[in-house]
C-alpha cells in the first residue's frame, strides 16, 4: 500500500551505500536495478551522460579519470585539508583546490567540468532516492541520512546540503553507530539495561560508540573514531605493495596508468575479501601493463604484516571511547560489530583479545545494520504508529568539543565532547573599542587549549547593535547545537533588548543558500538528461528488437510472401540495422 509520507533510511557509505524502509513493523532493505541490496558510491561522467552505482563502477577501468569514488572523504573539508595526504595521489580523478574548497574535475560531454563534493554525494543520494521510488511506486522526499559518529559540524552540514541538492528533506543526520544501536534494540527489545559497544568499520572510516540501552531508550555515552581508516586503506596498502613488486620485477611503473591501477585495485579488493575466509588468495590481472601479466599469491599472514600499521590503529578509538565513558572492558555487556571491514579476521581477533576473549556479537547484518537503524529513525520522526517505532528513542551526543577564541588566543569551551544533544550554551560578549560597529566571534572544534590549534568551525560577525563606549555593549550570544550536531548562532543586545535585533552573519566556509539552489537546479537538469538518455536507449533497443523479430518472422514464413514483399521486408530490416 502507498504510504502517506514515505521516509527512507540511507546509509551513505564511502564505498557502498544502502537504503532501507520501515513499514508494517519491520525494516525492508531495498534492492537496486541490478537486484543488489547495496550500491557502489560511485559516479561516472561520459560523452553521453552520467552513470551511477553499479553502472559507474563496471566501466571504471576504461574511464578511470572520470569515475569518482570516495567523495564522502572530501565532504566539509576546506583547502589544505581536503583529504588525507595520500588520498589525492591514489585517486585517478583530479581534485582541485578552488576558492578554499576542494572540487573534483572531470571530462563531461566533451568539456572539462568541476563539481563540489556535495554535488557528487547528491548524485549518489539522488540515485538511492530513485531506487526507493521505483520500489514504492511513488515519490520519496524524506530521509534520514547517516554519517560517521566523529563527523564534525562542517561535514554534517555538507551532508545535509547534499540532501537538499538531491531534492531530499533530510529529517535527521544520524550517527552510523547510533543507527546500528537502534537496529540492535530492534533485535533485543527486552534485555534490560545494558552497556553496548558498537564497532563500525566500513570502506572509509572507523567509528566506536558506547551506549546504555534500556527498554528501547538508546543513550550514547561516548563516541570516537578515525576518519581515514577503512577497507579502502587496506586495499591501498596491498595495491602499493604489488605496484612496487611489479616495478622491481619488470622495471615498469604503472602508477601513472589509471586503467592499470583500477584493475589492480579491483583484484586487490577481491583478494582481501577472499582472505577473510581463506588462508591464501591470488591476485591475477591479465595484460596489466604493456602486455605484462601480474600474478601474485598473498597469504593472510603476509597481508596482516603489510597492513600492520593500519591494524595498530584499530583499537585506539575503542580505548578512547571507553575512557570517555568511564567504563572498563568488563563493564561492557555486548560488543557488536558492523561494517563490511569487520569481516577481516585480524580485526575480530584484536577486538576479542581486547575484551578478554569474549565472543563478539554478530547478530546484525554487517552491510545493512546502519540502513536498518536509519529506517527505524525515519519512522520514529514521522511518528509511525507501530509499537516498534513508538517504543524506541535515540539520545545522541556531540562528537567534538566546541569553543570560541578568547582575547588571549585560548579556547574558551562552550560544549564538551560527548555532551548530550540538542544543547544550548549562552555567553555574554562585549566590545574592546569605543563605538565598535561589529563584533567577530571565531568558533572552533577540537580538544586543544590553544584555539588556532583546533579546527575553525566558522566566523560569526555580529552587526546592528547599539554603538557604545568600550565594554558597555553587552551581547548575549546563544550557541545551539541541534539533534543533527550542527551549530546555529543567535544574538541579543542586552542593553536594547528585542527592540534592536542583532544580525548574525555566519561564515562557516560552506555553500551559500544561493549556491545550493543553483546546484539543486543543475541536479534536476542532470536527472532530466539521464531520463532522456535512458528513453533514447530504450527506444533504440525496442527498434532493434522489432527489426530482429521481423527478420526472423519473414524467414519462418517465407513461402507466404510474394517476392516483392519479402524483398521490401529485408530492405527495411537492413535499413534499421544500418541506422542502429
Amino acid at each position: 500500500p502507498a504510504l502517506s509520507r514515505p521516509a527512507v533510511g540511507i546509509d551513505l557509505g564511502t564505498t557502498k551505500s544502502c537504503v532501507g524502509l520501515f513499514r508494517d513493523g519491520r525494516v525492508e532493505i531495498l534492492s537496486n536495478r541490478q537486484g543488489l541490496r547495496s550500491t557502489p558510491s560511485c559516479v561516472a561522467f561520459t560523452e553521453s551522460g552520467r552513470l551511477l552505482g553499479e553502472e559507474a563502477k563496471s566501466q571504471a577501468a576504461l574511464n578511470s579519470p572520470n569515475t569518482v569514488f570516495g567523495a564522502k572523504r572530501l565532504l566539509g573539508r576546506v583547502s589544505g585539508a581536503a583529504a588525507a595526504p595520500q588520498d589525492p595521489h591514489r585517486w585517478p580523478f583530479l581534485v582541485l583546490q578552488a576558492e578554499g574548497d576542494a572540487r573534483v574535475q572531470v571530462s563531461y560531454k566533451g568539456a572539462e567540468k568541476s563539481f563540489f563534493p556535495e554535488e557528487i554525494v547528491a548524485m549518489i543520494l539522488g540515485h538511492l532516492k530513485e531506487v526507493a521510488e521505483e520500489h514504492l511506486g511513488q515519490a520519496v522526499t524524506h530521509a534520514v541520512v547517516t554519517v560517521p559518529a566523529h563527523f564534525n559540524d562542517s561535514q554534517r552540514q555538507a551532508t545535509r546540503d547534499a540532501g537538499v541538492i538531491a531534492g531530499i528533506n533530510v529529517l535527521r543526520i544520524l550517527n552510523e553507530t547510533t543507527a546500528a544501536a537502534l537496529a540492535y534494540s530492534l533485535h533485543h527489545p527486552d534485555n534490560g539495561e545494558r552497556n553496548v559497544l558498537i564497532f563500525d568499520m566500513g570502506g572509509g572510516a572507523l567509528s566506536a560508540s558506547v551506549f546504555s540501552i534500556d527498554k528501547g531508550v538508546v543513550e550514547v555515552k561516548a563516541t570516537a573514531g578515525d576518519s581515514h581508516l577503512g577497507g579502502d586503506d587496506f586495499d591501498n596498502c596491498l595495491v602499493s605493495f604489488l605496484m612496487e613488486e611489479f616495478l622491481k620485477k619488470h622495471r615498469e611503473n604503472i602508477s601513472h596508468d589509471g586503467r592499470a591501477v583500477w584493475r589492480l585495485r579491483t583484484a586487490c579488493e577481491a583478494a582481501k575479501r577472499a582472505l577473510s575466509s581463506c588462508q591464501k588468495a591470488t591476485v591475477s590481472v591479465d595484460c596489466l601493463y604493456r602486455g605484462i601479466d601480474l600474478q601474485a599469491d598473498i597469504t593472510r599472514a603476509q597481508f596482516e604484516h603489510l597492513c600492520a600499521k593500519l591494524f595498530q590503529r584499530v583499537l585506539r578509538p575503542v580505548e578512547r571511547v571507553l575512557r570517555d565513558a568511564k567504563l572498563s572492558q568488563s563493564q561492557i555487556d555486548d560488543v557488536v560489530v558492523v561494517g563490511a571491514s569487520t569481516r577481516m579476521p585480524r580485526i575480530r581477533e584484536l577486538l576479542q583479545d581486547f575484551f578478554g576473549g569474549r565472543p563478539l556479537n554478530q547478530c546484525l547484518n554487517a552491510d545493512e545494520a546502519v540502513a536498518s537503524g536509519a529506517a527505524v529513525q525515519a519512522a520514529i520522526l514521522l511518528e509511525d504508529r507501530s509499537d516498534v517505532a513508538r517504543n524506541l528513542l535515540a539520545l545522541d551526543v556531540a562528537s567534538v568539543s566546541l569553543g570560541v577564541e578568547a582575547s588571549t588566543g585560548k579556547m574558551h569551551g562552550l560544549v564538551k565532547r560527548n555532551a548530550a544533544i540538542p544543547t544550548v550554551a549562552t555567553r555574554t560578549f562585549t566590545t574592546l573599542h569605543d563605538h565598535q560597529p561589529d563584533l567577530l566571534i571565531r568558533t572552533y572544534e577540537g580538544e586543544r587549549s590553544i584555539a588556532k590549534e583546533n579546527h575553525l568551525l566558522g566566523r560569526f560577525l555580529l552587526k546592528g547593535f547599539s554603538p557604545a563606549p568600550r565594554g558597555m555593549s553587552l551581547l548575549e550570544v546563544t550557541f545551539y547545537i541541534d539533534a543533527d550536531g550542527i551549530l546555529s548562532v543567535f544574538a541579543l543586545d542586552k542593553i536594547m533588548g528585542s527592540a534592536n535585533p542583532v544580525i548574525v552573519d555566519a561564515r562557516k566556509g560552506r555553500l551559500s543558500k544561493e549556491q545550493i539552489l543553483r546546484l539543486a537546479e543543475e541536479h534536476e537538469k542532470y536527472r532530466a538528461e539521464d531520463r532522456a538518455q535512458k528513453w533514447k536507449l530504450a527506444t533504440k533497443n525496442y527498434l532493434q528488437s522489432c527489426a530482429f523479430s521481423v527478420k526472423r518472422t519473414s524467414e519462418d514464413i517465407l513461402n507466404y510472401f510474394t517476392l516483392q514483399a519479402k524483398k521490401k521486408m529485408v530492405e527495411k530490416c537492413q535499413q534499421a540495422f544500418s541506422w542502429l
